[in-house]
């Protein structure tokens, strides 16, 4: 039997990271503001001005090599493995990350017929996906550069 209610929107994605003012510091540059704090939950959430939401939880034990259990571990664990923002001009973000120090762990790529996609990581190696969203009437074999 299906569920009666239609999911009508997505609210936000958790994400769980091990040091809080660096986490919020981190996701400030990407242009999220912490908008409420729930400290019985060890959580916050963060938003951007287009209304945007992800929740920081402040409860992660920080792992000394650096790796994300769910994606860089040979036996892949189930869970959410990274939450996918969209952006007007992939281009534009990329030189800014770069500017801004923030490695780029995937470049520039087309991923399927509507979209070209990169990756970073934030401080605790969670994996970020951003999309430049593409028009259905771009073949899948024609170049997507702004001259970058």
């Amino acid at each position: 039997m299906k569920q009666p209610q239609p999911i009508r929107q997505y609210d936000h994605v958790g994400i769980r990271v091990s040091d809080r003012q660096q986490a919020v510091t981190f996701y400030e540059q990407l242009g999220f503001q912490e908008v409420r704090r729930f400290d019985k939950y060890e959580a916050n959430e963060m938003e951007t001005p287009d209304g945007v939401r992800i929740n920081l939880i402040f409860n992660a034990t920080r792992l000394p090599h650096g790796r994300n259990v769910l994606l860089d571990e040979p036996v892949k664990l189930p869970g959410v493995t990274h939450p996918a923002f969209v952006v007007d001009d992939l281009y534009a973000l990329k030189d800014w990350l770069d500017q801004a120090g923030i490695a780029i762990t995937e470049g520039i790529h087309r991923l399927g017929p509507r979209r070209i996609t990169l990756f970073i990581r934030d401080p605790d190696r969670n994996v970020l996906e951003f999309n430049q969203l593409l028009p259905e009437s771009v073949p899948a074999n024609t170049p997507t550069s702004n001259n970058h």
